[in-house]
């Protein structure tokens, strides 16, 4: 290949690269489409391809462009519509071949979500990418349940932490000693299937049995539901109850606000 031939090769790639159409990773916030952000809904309204998540709301798709292409990549617990490597690919391909890309996400895209990920991949691939900030269900959850996460008489600091590892299977990613005593709020993400393995581990730490906690299911939406107890009961409470995922799972003495505002 020639000079010229060389030349007219990187022209071609430069003119492919500025033909891509954008990847917008938005978050869908919790649940209540009310507290879906004004450029989210603007961006599903005008969007070429959107592909959603599991826990999207039935509202929020709702407010997605008829004409779009809509694509489920929901993952649920033993059953994942798309793996994360062929999501990342489909958001590849589909800007390739259409202006607006939406990745839509439960919550926000940086909060458990993988968005960080996607995000890494899709700049690797040359794709133009944005990220569209939502309400994250560990704080809008606990709202929507009368729990304030912070309150000047019980809690100055919170920390947010996944739940979702399998337990005895291989070394913790999450250091739960640290965790115990790290802050007055605990916030846990998708933390019910191993509760009795995250009680046992914070209490061995040294946090209270008597601690107050509280699991918040389907936050923000009209079926949300709340399971509230103490450290030491919870599991049996969850076993009795039935109680099911997606939840938010707080401990800390601001869960006893709960009784106080639940009606509010």
């Amino acid at each position: 290949m020639n000079r010229e031939d060389t030349r007219d090769a990187k022209e071609e790639k430069e003119e492919n690269k500025r033909s891509l159409g954008k990847v917008y990773l938005v978050g869908a916030g919790p649940g209540d489409p009310g507290l879906m952000t004004l450029k989210g809904k603007g961006l599903l309204e005008c969007a070429d391809v959107v592909i959603y998540d599991a826990l999207v709301s039935p509202a929020i798709l709702a407010m997605i462009n008829p004409e779009a292409q809509k694509i489920d990549a929901g993952k649920r617990r033993g059953r994942h519509s798309i793996i994360q490597e062929e999501t990342t690919h489909l958001l590849i391909a589909k800007a390739q071949d259409n202006a607006i890309v939406v990745r839509l996400k439960g919550g926000d895209p940086f909060i458990f979500g993988r968005g960080g990920e996607e995000m890494e991949e899709l700049i690797e691939a040359g794709i133009p990418v944005e990220v569209v900030p939502g309400v994250t269900s560990g704080i809008a959850a606990p709202a929507y349940a009368g729990i304030p996460l912070t309150h000047r008489c019980y809690s100055s600091s919170v920390t947010f932490v996944t739940g979702h590892e399998a337990a005895g299977k291989y070394h913790p990613a999450v250091n739960w000693n640290a965790i115990a005593h790290g802050s007055e709020t605990i916030v846990i993400y998708m933390g019910i299937h191993n509760l009795s393995h995250i009680v046992e581990q914070l209490t061995q730490a040294g946090l209270n049995s008597e601690t107050p906690i509280a699991l918040v299911r389907w936050g923000t939406r009209p079926d949300q539901e709340e399971l509230i107890g103490q450290m030491g009961t919870i599991v049996k409470q969850v076993e009795a109850t039935g109680f099911e995922a997606p939840a938010i799972v707080v401990i800390g003495p601001v869960v006893k606000m709960h009784a106080r505002f639940r009606n509010f």
